[in-house]
């Protein structure tokens, strides 16, 4: 993945999407006055830690920003590309100028590096993630395969992820709280509503792996098509009780041999008649 950023943002720039204190950027920044720059309006990141702001806003107060961020012009002023945990700790300590590389950067690469920059340090959740690969697709027409080599991962994980989108909104809110991981989320894709939701909570309250999630699901998607398509012989044998009973018949046949007959009646003389006929 680095040596792709590198070619997108220039050799050596790649380290902008880290914290850590990088002198030969900080011989390419400028100061430039915080007021001036705008958020990242392609940011994915919907959460940034209090306590992690909090331990970056105390080193800058001490040592002051040590790696600038990048940004590109936009209007009078700047626009965020990539830094926005040490624009809004750098704000927080009292600073009034941040150093900052000015790159000339479309649309796409801003969602682009804001996706890579925040995947690099494991802060977007498998949802942001969905939703910004998602509008690579939908906003800049980019195919799932262009998507996966700007992002540098496989075709296969763009398409996982995207597939969370199809998820209740409960079990994506799940997800991006964190209860959930991705592993444990996408074999509930696919679920009735109510088994998706069930499942999701069974594996926080319980703390399932991913691979027991994987596991449930499957039962659950086996139960269903069981009950989707009923045994021959047991729908043969359910009809000819409802013809000699004359009433509505249930008849469930587990794989153990056991199961349940439920004859439904809706006057007292019609389950009469169902006994006189067992008893004779």
């Amino acid at each position: 993945m680095a040596a792709r950023n590198k070619r997108g943002l220039g050799r050596g720039l790649s380290a902008l999407f880290s914290d850590e204190p990088n002198k030969e950027l900080m011989q390419q920044a400028n100061p430039i006055a915080i007021s001036s720059i705008k958020p990242n309006r392609y940011q994915p990141r919907k959460r940034f830690s209090t306590e992690q702001l909090k331990t970056l806003t105390e080193s800058i107060r001490r040592d002051g920003v040590l790696t600038p961020i990048l940004v590109r012009p936009m209007g009078n002023g700047y626009e965020l590309i990539a830094g926005e945990r040490r624009w809004r700790a750098a704000q927080a300590a009292g600073l009034v100028e941040i150093p900052a590389v000015v790159r000339e950067v479309d649309d796409l690469q801003a969602l682009e590096f804001a996706i890579v920059e925040n995947e690099q340090r494991d802060d977007l959740t498998a949802i942001e993630s969905a939703r910004a690969y998602q509008r690579m697709i939908e906003e800049f027409g980019c195919t799932q395969q262009q998507v996966a080599e700007r992002i540098g991962v496989s075709r296969v994980q763009v398409s996982n992820t995207i597939r969370l989108l199809q998820l209740p909104e409960s079990i994506q809110a799940m997800v991006e709280k964190r209860e959930l991981s991705m592993g444990q989320a996408r074999p509930l894709v696919g679920l009735e509503r109510a088994v998706a939701e069930e499942l999701a909570r069974a594996c926080v309250e319980q703390g399932w792996s991913a691979r027991q999630m994987e596991k449930a699901a499957k039962r659950a998607q086996t139960s269903k098509r069981a009950k989707r398509e009923p045994d021959a012989d047991v729908l043969a044998l359910q009809e000819e009780l409802q013809r000699k009973l004359g009433l509505p018949v249930l008849l469930t046949y587990r794989k153990d041999g056991s199961g349940t007959l439920k004859i439904s009646y809706s006057r007292p003389d019609e389950l009469d008649g169902v006994l006189r006929k067992l008893r004779s």
